[in-house]
């Protein structure tokens, strides 16, 4: 594939990265961080995940489709703990999660 047939993909992950990244930084500045804990590591992964799998498509990784399957698989476990949170930037790094993983299946498919 060409770079151009992933760019919605690479678009998707990488709003994705900085929503998680957002998210894990106010989320240090809760008061309750302790609850918080597990979001904060999640956020952490996807937006490595997210980054990794935007480098792999815009080169034309032989492995972005797998790439793109673990980034997918990362971005739902990640938008599923946002959910169950309150602060909106939980909320919107949630829908940025789902977002990215509908478009990483996609590219993996």
């Amino acid at each position: 594939m060409s770079h151009e047939q992933f760019q919605h993909c690479i678009d998707e992950c990488l709003r994705c990265m900085v929503a998680c990244n957002h998210c894990y930084t106010s989320c240090l500045e809760e008061d309750n961080i302790g609850m918080m804990k597990e979001c904060i590591r999640l956020d952490r992964e996807c937006a490595d995940i997210c980054a990794f799998s935007a480098q792999a498509m815009s080169m034309n990784s032989s492995y972005a489709k797998q790439i793109c399957k673990i980034c997918a698989d990362v971005c739902e476990a990640c938008g599923n703990e946002c959910k169950k949170h309150g602060p909106e930037h939980c909320q919107q790094c949630a829908e940025a999660c789902f977002r990215c993983a509908e478009a990483c299946r996609k590219m993996a498919a």
